[in-house]
């Protein structure tokens, strides 16, 4: 079985991402988890506001978000991946998204910050 890792009260930044992105080192997702379902506002480097709701279920997140950037361009898109809890008991997700709103896809690693 394996163990449930809540994303209640997280704050991730983005460590890695892939050129069609617009999440950077300088973007904070600021989480919360109700059950399964979690939600989160991120800002932060090109990124004014952005929000994301989802599911996360056996370390396997799936989300959709909805964002502004400093160019007053929205862009929606989808995202998958997986939760982990590194060796320093911080949370990292691996996830592959893709625009809905735009074209574009890659892949994206977020990690727990402390504040």
């Amino acid at each position: 079985m394996t163990e449930e890792l809540s994303l209640d009260g997280r704050t991730l930044v983005g460590v890695a991402n892939d050129d069609a992105g617009e999440v950077s080192g300088d973007t904070r997702f600021r989480f919360e988890q109700d059950g399964n379902r979690i939600s989160a506002t991120y800002s932060g480097g090109p990124i004014v506001h952005g929000y994301l709701v989802g599911t996360v279920e056996n370390r396997e997140w799936d989300v959709r978000y909805v964002q502004v950037n400093e160019d007053d361009e929205t862009a929606t898109g989808h995202s998958v991946g997986t939760v982990s809890l590194l060796a320093d008991g911080r949370v990292r997700v691996e996830d592959e998204w893709e625009w809905e709103s735009k074209a574009g896809a890659g892949e994206s690693v977020l990690e727990e910050v402390q504040e």
